[in-house]
């Protein structure tokens, strides 16, 4: 994304003003190259009136910890057991981190505080293991934490609890923050991470649904890495939980924590809680976006020119795939007679595509059809015929399966598509 185009970013300030973001950045991340960018990033969000809360990791400092000190660590992710030692090392750990952090935002301009929001109990006896000093998440401080944001204040959350009698456990950084998200509802939850999103089976998955998401889990959690599996379990638990979006993106890319919030296309995963994508009819605020989104099919003659007085004049029969109220797809019904309807302008973002949005929007335009008693579906196509015959369920046809206004049309074209047909059962 590039920053100087600010009307990719104001568009979003409304509906992001006064929420809430937690973002959780794990240790290896706090000391890359990056971070001071990513401090930078935290700084825009926070001028643009929204409020962010920092959890951090220390896993990647708790080994460089134990190595120099010739030290076995009893677990390095806060969800095993954690002996004495391996806590002493935490503790080091997570506060040279938060110190860090805190020097970053100061750096900023940006006021910043680490507080003792988080009350813990011990995990306890799991399958006969007494897990020592490895806490989990009891309740957040809510009336503490929107307090500091109130005034302004970021707070940045250590993996550490405490309970009631002052003792502290060594807690996973991830579920911290999902606790987190949860308690002050949170309208994005961003991990922030060493891989470019949740990886399954070898691929990056741009976008899932909580129940898809779930379900791998479920029937087959091997299936990602050991570094994303944390990420995809909390993910999945944040948005069940009724967080609306989870974002997992690679903190050492520059501009990647805006990028991931301010852009249709992303840069790592997102995890979303409810279907958030729909078709609706295109209306004139739409004609630019539709201009922009075919304009590299237009200039490579995948589709036909159109202009903006011509999309206009028929804007009624073009319609918008939005995820999160986004354009990312349009698709135009034209009715040629009473019973032949035309599919056209058909194109998806390169950034959505493979995620079937091609397919949803043909047995749309199916589907108004019928409506309007049409009982045969025509298109024209030059170079994604293949398509149309394979997902479409679209067959080759001829200059004489076009009404005669239409067929005339085509002809004076010169562009010489290939027509395909489909007749369409009752509704």
């Amino acid at each position: 994304m590039k920053l100087t185009d600010l009307r990719g970013i104001l568009q979003y300030i409304p509906r992001f003003r006064e929420k809430t973001f937690v973002i959780s950045v794990d240790g290896a991340i706090v000391t890359s190259e990056n971070f001071a960018n990513i401090l930078l990033d935290v700084a825009v969000l926070r001028s643009l009136s929204i409020k962010v809360l920092l959890v951090h990791g220390a896993s990647a400092q708790i080994e460089t910890l134990a190595r120099e000190q010739n030290f076995q660590p009893s677990d390095l992710e806060g969800s095993g057991i954690t002996d004495e030692g391996t806590l002493k090392l935490a503790l080091t750990a997570a506060n040279r981190l938060t110190h860090e952090i805190l020097e970053g935002l100061s750096a900023n301009d940006i006021r910043a505080a680490s507080c003792n929001a988080l009350i813990a109990h011990p995990m306890g006896i799991i399958h006969g293991q007494d897990h020592l000093f490895t806490g989990k998440v009891e309740r957040i401080d809510v009336e503490l934490l929107q307090g500091l944001l109130a005034q302004g204040v970021v707070p940045v959350l250590p993996p550490l609890g405490f309970d009631g009698d002052g003792k502290t456990y060594r807690v996973n950084s991830d579920a911290v923050a999902l606790e987190v998200a949860k308690a002050l509802n949170a309208t994005k939850l961003i991990y922030i991470t060493t891989i470019d999103g949740l990886i399954y089976q070898g691929r990056l998955i741009p976008q899932i649904l909580v129940a898809d998401l779930d379900q791998l889990l479920s029937h087959n959690k091997s299936g990602f890495p050991a570094e994303g599996y944390s990420k995809a379990r909390n993910a999945a638990a944040a948005c069940l939980a009724g967080v609306p979006r989870v974002h997992i993106i690679n903190g050492r890319v520059d501009e990647a924590l805006l990028t991931e919030v301010f852009s249709n296309e992303g840069i790592g995963t997102l995890v979303y809680a409810n279907e958030y994508q729909q078709i609706r009819r295109a209306l004139k605020k739409d004609i630019r976006a539709i201009l922009l989104l075919t304009k590299n099919s237009v200039a490579t003659e995948e589709l036909v020119k159109r202009t903006r007085a011509g999309i206009e004049k028929t804007i009624n029969e073009f319609y918008i795939f939005e995820t999160d109220k986004n354009p990312v797809a349009c698709v135009a019904l034209h009715q040629l007679d009473a019973t032949k309807g035309e599919l056209a302008c058909l194109y998806v973002s390169p950034s959505h595509e493979n995620q079937g949005i091609g397919t949803k929007l043909i047995a749309f335009v199916e589907a108004k059809a019928r409506e309007l008693g049409c009982t045969e579906l025509v298109t024209l196509s030059t170079q994604a015929f293949t398509y149309f015959q394979s997902k479409g369920g679209f067959s080759e046809g001829a200059p004489e399966d076009l009404p005669p206004e239409r067929r005339e049309k085509y002809e004076q074209s010169g562009r010489n598509s290939k027509i395909l047909v489909k007749k369409l059962a009752p509704k």
